[in-house]
């Protein structure tokens, strides 16, 4: 039988705008440390399938339901000692309110991703037209006025927490690379 656990699991918050290729990361992350990834955007899109004719829309029913569930989650897994990725576009004030009553439970890292904003455009257009799940999210489509998300993104408030702290750009692949955010995430602050 297993002995209690001794140390603190990691929670690798993996934050950023829109578009800035968090989810990509967050299950790149979770596969090289062995641990699962909870992404928001996933939740939201599995409570999709049990609402009929649901139309996304800032701050609709369904984004409300799933921040509690996604912190939920957390705290559940964090509880039974599992080191865990998390990753939402949530800005600072909504992560805080989140993590909080997570302080005790866990070590955090924060991976924080940015790409210009040509490229995020690109990759919300993108995903939008090949990704029918996507329709969850109030992502730019072609209907969408891509101003809206240029000033969406230019207000972007970043995580901002008394932890250790990693920026990477996802534009063409990590920079830095995947083995040293790995090694941000294992190594003692």
């Amino acid at each position: 039988m297993p002995g209690p656990v001794t140390t603190l699991p990691t929670l690798i918050i993996i934050s950023g705008p829109t578009a800035a290729g968090k989810t990509t990361l967050a299950h790149r992350l979770a596969d090289s440390l062995g641990c699962p990834a909870i992404c928001r955007d996933e939740i939201k899109e599995g409570m999709v399938h049990a609402t009929a004719r649901f139309i996304p829309a800032p701050g609709d029913e369904l984004t409300k339901r799933t921040f509690p569930v996604f912190f939920e989650v957390l705290a559940l897994l964090l509880r039974a000692g599992v080191t865990t990725v998390a990753d939402a576009a949530f800005q600072d004030p909504a992560w805080r309110a989140g993590l909080e009553p997570l302080l005790g439970l866990a070590q955090f890292r924060i991976v924080h991703c940015c790409v210009p904003a040509d490229v995020a455009l690109a990759r919300a257009l993108r995903r939008f037209e090949v990704n029918p799940v996507r329709r969850a999210h109030v992502d730019p489509g072609p209907d969408r006025d891509p101003d809206d998300f240029a000033r969406l993104r230019a207000g972007f408030e970043r995580l901002s927490l008394e932890v250790p702290a990693l920026e990477v750009n996802t534009t063409d692949g990590y920079r830095p690379g995947l083995d040293a955010i790995v090694d941000f995430v294992n190594r003692e602050h």
